[in-house]
């Protein structure tokens, strides 16, 4: 029952992530978080490059599909040079131009980029916080690096998403015709048809009209291919057989479905039934949000966020 009710209630959230794909890239770095006294670290990649600002113990931030490093600047702010905040920007996303993202996967190849970025760096164990993609990114570095995370933190992310696409017993091998599909979809929509879904997106995952401007903007300046080819790759990745790999403290923050069908218990326990392979997992409902948390409920995010970074 609790799986039917799964798939039934995440349809809408399916169709809520598919829309949220941006229109044609624009070049240069538009709405990228400067001036705000940061320094890009000196890491060469052509998956991703890194703000580096504050003292203190590390803490990474990742953000979603086609958002920029900026969705965290509020965040920052809070932390008050407290920390010393790395903010991941993924190459083809929110005015970066695509460089070795252009063609195949993003998610899984930007983590790997991540844990090269920890090595040589040299940082220890840092904590991490990605939100949605940025969420799954996170769970790969853990999974797949566990000796590199000190503690990871998933906002509103589970680790199957292909599961919204199918019927019960969907796995990532049946989804993929219907990846395909939407991978098909999306890469070939013209730019008018692109930014319509944008607005209709952050329109849904925004609760708060005055934060939308700064992610609307971001994916209408992210590369199409780019966020075609992540979205694809998000849905056909099933992360659950690789949780109990992770040996990091994890705390998952979510929120209830976007669909007036659902309830919290059943949005519950579906976040339950998605990371039973986790059992020490905290999984934590913040109400009266939409999917960017730390726009929508920012008290209530930095809370939870100062009591994770300091067990």
């Amino acid at each position: 029952m609790i799986r039917a009710a799964y798939i039934l209630a995440s349809g809408a959230a399916a169709l809520l992530l598919a829309a949220a794909q941006p229109a044609l890239a624009q070049d240069g770095h538009t709405n990228h978080a400067a001036g705000h006294g940061h320094q890009h670290a000196a890491f060469a990649s052509d998956r991703i490059h890194v703000a580096v600002e504050g003292q203190g113990p590390d803490v990474i931030f990742i953000p979603g599909l086609s958002s920029s490093p900026a969705v965290w600047q509020g965040t920052v702010d809070h932390l008050n040079g407290a920390y010393r905040v790395h903010r991941v920007h993924v190459q083809g996303f929110a005015g970066a131009p695509a460089k070795g993202n252009a063609t195949g996967p993003v998610a899984a190849p930007v983590a790997e980029e991540i844990a090269r970025y920890i090595r040589e760096q040299g940082l220890t164990r840092p904590a991490v916080v990605g939100h949605s993609m940025g969420g799954t990114m996170g769970m790969m570095l853990a999974a797949r690096h566990p000796d590199l995370v000190g503690k990871l933190m998933v906002v509103d992310m589970i680790p199957f998403m292909g599961a919204m696409f199918g019927p019960p017993g969907t796995t990532a091998e049946s989804v993929v015709p219907v990846a395909d599909q939407v991978y098909a979809a999306q890469s070939a929509s013209p730019r008018d048809q692109y930014l319509t879904q944008a607005r209709a997106a952050v329109t849904g995952m925004i609760k708060t009209e005055a934060a939308r401007s700064g992610p609307l903007a971001d994916v209408e300046n992210s590369d199409q291919q780019v966020s075609a080819a992540a979205f694809r790759e998000l849905i056909v990745t099933d992360l659950r057989p690789e949780l109990g790999k992770i040996t990091a403290p994890v705390e998952v923050l979510y929120v209830k479905f976007n669909d007036p069908r659902m309830t919290d218990a059943i949005t519950d326990a579906i976040y339950q039934m998605s990371f039973a392979n986790l059992p020490g997992a905290r999984l934590k409902r913040i109400d009266d949000s939409a999917h960017f948390i730390m726009l929508d409920q920012p008290t209530a995010f930095y809370g939870d966020l100062d009591a994770f970074l300091a067990r």
